[in-house]
């Protein structure tokens, strides 16, 4: 028979394993085991509603025109437009223009906001080339999900395959979004876009058309073609909206002179986030908002390089159909498995292999 001090030494042991069990677990609520997956919840409602909006203007445009044509925006997104027109102001690629329209890409948006530390409340200013609509209402999307205020100006020249159709220019989208009431965001002031922001590229018919839709919206219309002016204009605009609170990013969208400069290293700039200090900052001569604003200590979030972005951020490339923003993110799972999480259930395992390890040797030799 075993003697009793025997007897009280498993339920002792069975005790202890229980104490590193949950001292275990509460380890891994400081330390997860998974890093977190590739969509949180901000970023499947950005997606979400930017699916939503594209429903919205492929059902405008199958109603009211002008038509879509399904030879080129092969998933009907209402977001590509013409390979030419008279408010066409450069090359563009259509591969790289339905890229940018796939709702994933305003979750990897949110991402790159966070990236660049902004929160609710926090104000972003958002220089655009209607070029690229898609990458327009993916930040737009973005912003949204985040409760970040975007302060846009935009210019309504465009290359191929963007928003360079007259009848379903950059105003007119967002005119049918707000109609919706799926986005709420006017630009604080507008711009004719191309060579020098005056349009010098496209044909005198398409710069006396846009001149005039800008002067039928109210707005502010930008017409210095001196870069170190116009964007010291630009700087003005966005400081009187913004009411003294601190731009905390500045996000570029396509290629516009005045956001971009006439600086070569400007063409390094990573797509996508890229802290203040990591974009050279040449002389005011030759100096865009992306430099102005990175020289203020702003991060800049560099929307152009449509294939880089997709190798940075994990979105696919011209896909068909677009992928479902609910159903990518149950596919991607939980995440990758986090090294300190790892090591944490290592240590847990091996501790209660050794501790069962005792239990039994114990047992064996009390005959139990």
């Amino acid at each position: 028979m075993v003697s009793g001090k025997n007897s009280r030494t498993t339920p002792a042991w069975i005790f202890g394993l229980g104490l590193w069990s949950v001292a275990f677990w509460g380890l891994l609520r400081l330390v997860p085991l998974t890093e977190a997956g590739p969509f949180e919840p901000e970023e499947i409602r950005a997606s979400a509603l930017m699916a939503r909006a594209i429903a919205a203007l492929r059902e405008h445009r199958d109603a009211f025109g002008p038509p879509i044509d399904a030879r080129f925006d092969l998933n009907r997104t209402g977001l590509i437009g013409l390979e030419n027109s008279l408010i066409t102001t450069s090359l563009g690629h259509l591969e790289a223009k339905r890229t940018a329209a796939d709702p994933l890409v305003a979750g990897a948006v949110v991402r790159m906001f966070r990236e660049a530390g902004l929160g609710r409340g926090d104000l972003a200013a958002v220089g655009a080339s209607s070029s690229f609509p898609g990458l327009i209402l993916a930040t737009l999307s973005a912003a949204e999900a985040l409760g970040v205020k975007p302060l846009l100006i935009s210019s309504l020249g465009a290359s191929n395959w963007g928003g360079n159709n007259p009848e379903w220019t950059w105003l007119e989208m967002s005119d049918c979004l707000r109609k919706n009431g799926l986005l709420d965001v006017r630009p604080v002031a507008l711009s004719i876009g191309g060579e020098e922001d005056s349009g010098r590229d496209m044909t005198g018919e398409g710069r006396e058309f846009l001149g005039r839709r800008i002067r039928e919206t109210g707005l502010p219309f930008l017409q210095e073609t001196n870069l170190i002016q116009t964007v010291r204009e630009r700087i003005d605009v966005l400081e009187k909206h913004a009411g003294g609170a601190p731009i905390k990013a500045f996000v570029n969208i396509g290629g516009s002179w005045a956001n971009m400069g006439t600086d070569g290293e400007v063409l390094k700039l990573r797509p996508g986030f890229n802290p203040a200090s990591e974009v050279v900052v040449p002389p005011p001569g030759r100096r865009g908002l992306i430099q102005e604003m990175a020289g203020r200590g702003i991060p800049v979030i560099h929307l152009l390089f449509v294939k880089g972005l997709c190798g940075r951020y994990g979105l696919p490339w011209d896909p068909v159909p677009l992928p479902d923003p609910a159903k990518a993110a149950a596919a991607a799972g939980a995440g990758k498995p986090r090294l300190p999480g790892l090591i944490i259930v290592a240590v847990y395992l091996v501790g209660m292999c050794l501790g069962l390890g005792r239990i039994a040797r114990k047992n064996l030799r009390l005959g139990t």
